[in-house]
């Protein structure tokens, strides 16, 4: 299926030079003379290279149609995790890369929805949110506005992430998975 470069997504598998990419992450890139153009990050199916691309705005991508299908998180083995089909029990691996920023928030017996193109995993996405703890938090400074009331604090995964002053350490939260923004605090 073709597609315009602009429409390029992050966890889309496209076809390039007779090869299979998944794209990894995309940036579109305005210079101050001349169009727009396409930066992709992606990576080769088979060989597990990386490179980027540059497209104009108006060319045109092959698309590969994906299938997606829920599988389980068993355990991470060296560059590689290994996910459980929930109907037939059978272990996939999937390199970590293809996480990318949200590999850090992968959790035990997570459901993850993978990407197929004709049975192979291409792409994996978390859930939208996970609860973490906070281990540290930056004491309120007093006098702050609540317009820029939020501090730096510390999550039990090892990233890092912004909180409102009303958040403590050992608190739990809801993070999102995207980019690691607070939600709200976790309920129970």
């Amino acid at each position: 299926m073709k597609q315009q470069a602009n429409l390029i997504r992050a966890g889309q598998v496209i076809e390039h030079e007779g090869r299979r990419w998944t794209v990894l992450k995309q940036q579109i890139i305005t210079p101050g003379k001349g169009g727009a153009f396409i930066q992709v990050d992606m990576r080769d199916l088979k060989s597990g290279n990386k490179t980027n691309e540059r497209w104009r705005t108006a060319d045109t991508v092959e698309r590969l149609m994906t299938e997606e299908k829920e599988f389980t998180y068993s355990y991470t083995e060296g560059s590689n995790i290994v996910l459980m089909d929930p109907e037939t029990f059978e272990q996939t691996h999937l390199a970590l890369d293809l996480l990318g920023d949200q590999a850090p928030f992968l959790q035990d017996n997570m459901v993850l929805t993978v990407d197929l193109v004709e049975g192979e995993p291409v792409a994996a996405h978390l859930p939208p949110t996970v609860v973490l703890e906070v281990v540290e938090a930056d004491p309120v400074v007093k006098g702050q506005t609540a317009a820029s009331s939020y501090k730096p604090a510390k999550l039990s995964n090892g990233t890092r992430t912004s909180v409102p002053p009303f958040i403590e350490s050992g608190e739990r939260i809801v993070v999102r998975t995207e980019d690691g923004s607070y939600v709200e605090r976790a309920k129970g």
